[in-house]
């Protein structure tokens, strides 16, 4: 992934827990799965694991312009954090199921640090 991608790539998932974008469904054993995952993936401080399955959703081929995605991913970090919990989306994450606004700002700092640390920022 280069880092326009990555750029994408984040900023998509941030319109999902926004509710700008809705997510997709996943079949239904690996919403099954991501009931078991969640506990392990959320409430604790390690890092988002390398080599996570990715959702159709979050693949990104194309490029895109660097300067453009980095903007955009700056205003969706910055709107998330100021409208807050009631700006979390109501929709069931496509794999980890149904997520309070807490469980989604933690799960977003995980993606965003994940992808963060891929680029060595």
């Amino acid at each position: 992934m280069s880092v326009d991608q990555a750029l994408t790539h984040c900023a998509i998932g941030l319109e999902i827990a926004t509710g700008e974008r809705v997510p997709s469904k996943s079949a239904f054993p690996l919403r099954i799965l991501g009931k078991i995952v969640k506990p392990m993936a959320l409430g604790n401080d390690a890092p988002m694991r390398r080599n996570s399955p990715t959702s159709k959703e979050f693949l990104v081929t194309d490029h895109h312009d660097l300067r453009e995605e980095q903007e955009r991913l700056c205003v969706l970090i910055d709107r998330f954090a100021t409208v807050g919990p009631e700006g979390c989306t109501r929709h069931p994450h496509s794999f980890f199921g149904k997520l309070t606004p807490g469980e989604w700002a933690e799960l977003m700092y995980k993606h965003l640090d994940h992808h963060l640390r891929q680029f060595g920022v």
